[in-house]
């Protein structure tokens, strides 16, 4: 048990807070919990948390505007709890920050299960994000070979930095979060072959990808609006991509070097 993980509740029903403290306590995290949108991005700031679970409906702020505020200060995986079942939510919470949602009602099992595999995936990339002096496209590739394990992935101008958690296009930081970067990640280090978007869900729960579980259309639509919100933060473009190519009804691929 990992006593160094830091958990950030926000959630207003109290029976469904006093649920989360205890499945997350024991699945090794010190818990810091609040029914207030505003309280919890103060919590966030000053404990630096790992996983913070995020419910929609708060008293103050809800929890898009929450979201959005937290990711402006932390890296922290945002799981975001929601009794709604309209999409339009699911892509809301996604576009404000969040990496993933949980539909209530939950199974506590299922729930730790979640997020076990949540921490084995940011075990896999532990430096903060983006906090490393900036490397340019030029002198990462320099220092790397043809691998896909090793550290650095170039393509077209843009450097992925597995050891420093970190993404540069043309030498000038992106800020992203973890999720997107495991996407990043994953294909990049394809090299041009097609991830399909149940491939990419499965890599995100930290599962094999011949593994068979099931992934639903929502886990789908969820890695589209990642795939969107990176996009956008790249600068990259959907018509004439530079770096990720939509393979249509399929999932994703890396484009070929230039």
């Amino acid at each position: 048990m990992n006593e160094s993980r830091i958990a950030v509740v926000i959630e207003d029903d109290a029976d469904i807070r006093g649920l989360l403290d205890i499945v997350l306590s024991q699945s090794g995290f010190n818990v810091h919990s609040t029914d207030s949108g505003v309280t919890g991005i103060e919590l966030v700031k000053s404990h630096e948390p790992d996983l913070v679970t995020l419910d929609i409906g708060l008293p103050d702020i809800d929890g898009f505007e929450t979201a959005r505020r937290i990711r402006t200060i932390s890296d922290a995986h945002i799981l975001m709890l929601t009794a709604r079942t309209d999409e339009i939510d699911t892509v809301l919470g996604l576009e404000s920050g969040a990496d993933e949602y949980v539909t209530k009602p939950f199974r506590p099992r299922e729930l730790r299960a979640r997020v076990d595999a949540i921490m084995r995936r940011r075990a896999h990339f532990p430096s903060p994000l983006n906090l490393e002096v900036p490397m340019s496209a030029t002198a990462a590739e320099e220092t790397t070979d043809a691998s896909s394990d090793t550290p650095a992935r170039t393509l077209n101008g843009l450097v992925l930095n597995v050891e420093t958690f970190s993404v540069h296009v043309e030498g000038e930081i992106r800020s992203v979060t973890p999720t997107e970067f495991v996407l990043l990640d994953a294909l990049l280090s394809a090299r041009g072959r097609i991830r399909t978007k149940a491939d990419l869900v499965r890599r995100l729960r930290d599962e094999d990808r011949d593994a068979g579980t099931y992934v639903s259309t929502a886990d789908e639509r969820s890695v589209e609006v990642h795939v969107g919100n990176l996009r956008r933060k790249l600068g990259d473009s959907v018509v004439e991509p530079r770096w990720i190519e939509t393979v249509r009804g399929v999932g994703y691929r890396s484009v070929a070097s230039r």
